[in-house]
């Protein structure tokens, strides 16, 4: 059986990737990738989906990186997807062929950090908002800081929640029953329902945050690298199999559709600024 002991704490850092709106750094066989490069680049733009996307295709051959961390740079986990670039879509390409390319773009790499290798750990601290929650919702491992504070906006925004075809994960990773009450509602809650829902597994004040990460971390770099990547695909499939009618291909067109109708004019309920 495989022994791999290095952490991140005996190995320095290092960029093996070329990245411009997140930062990856590697300690070892640990791959830590932080959203945004400033504290003030707290959305996920398309230059960050791009960055993403990069990193999660060249893991395919990177064997040696055994498990990825995904994390915030600033205060704030993520705060979502940046509108604005849906509209500068929309104005520069009307028939939405732009728009619906960069949101398909959102779900392959929601796929991609579902379908890696490594073991995915989602490290979430401050705001998680919409696109950020479902895209650490493709996560294996969530931990969360005790001043997490979740929304899924969409529905008050006049969007549909169509990020990354998101929802049947959400759904097979809390019920339906309780994504569909936070979906309609667009209530904001904290770590300790997140926690109870399933949508993370562990919960820690903020200054113990790192070492609940690594409890998981030294464990897993101890266990034999092709059983883990076996268990968790044999998660997955199971997971998928209980998605009985999968659209999540369909989102981008949703998306692009609601976008088109309120960009058209036609009746749509306004974006109105939602305070969290």
């Amino acid at each position: 059986m495989t022994d791999i002991t290095v952490t991140a704490q005996q190995a320095g850092p290092h960029r093996p990737f070329a990245t411009t709106a997140i930062q990856a750094d590697l300690d070892g066989p640990v791959l830590w990738i932080r959203l945004g490069v400033t504290p003030k680049d707290n959305t996920l733009t398309v230059a960050a989906l791009d960055d993403l996307l990069a990193v999660l295709t060249a893991l395919h051959d990177r064997p040696d990186i055994r498990v990825l961390v995904l994390t915030g740079a600033g205060d704030d986990f993520n705060l979502g997807a940046e509108r604005t670039e849906f509209q500068a879509a929309l104005a520069q390409d009307p028939t939405g062929t732009a728009l619906r390319r960069m949101n398909d773009k959102a779900l392959r790499v929601c796929e991609a950090l579902e379908n890696t290798h490594a073991i995915t750990v989602a490290r979430l601290h401050g705001r998680i908002i919409g696109a950020g929650l479902a895209l650490a919702s493709y996560c294996d491992l969530r931990a969360g800081a005790d001043d997490c504070r979740f929304r899924m906006p969409e529905v008050a925004l006049g969007l549909p929640p169509a990020w990354g075809g998101a929802m049947g994960r959400l759904i097979s990773e809390a019920g339906v029953s309780h994504i569909r009450e936070l979906m309609l509602t667009c209530e904001n809650f904290d770590a300790a329902t997140a926690h109870r829902l399933g949508l993370l597994h562990k919960v820690a004040p903020r200054e113990a945050l790192d070492a609940a990460v690594d409890s998981w971390i030294r464990p897993l770099l101890r266990r034999a690298p092709e059983s883990l990547v076996l268990t968790k695909r044999m998660l997955n499939g199971y997971a998928r199999a209980a998605r009985t009618a999968e659209v999540g291909v369909l989102d981008a067109h949703l998306l692009s559709a609601q976008l088109g109708l309120a960009q058209a004019g036609q009746p749509a309920p306004p974006p109105a600024p939602v305070p969290f």
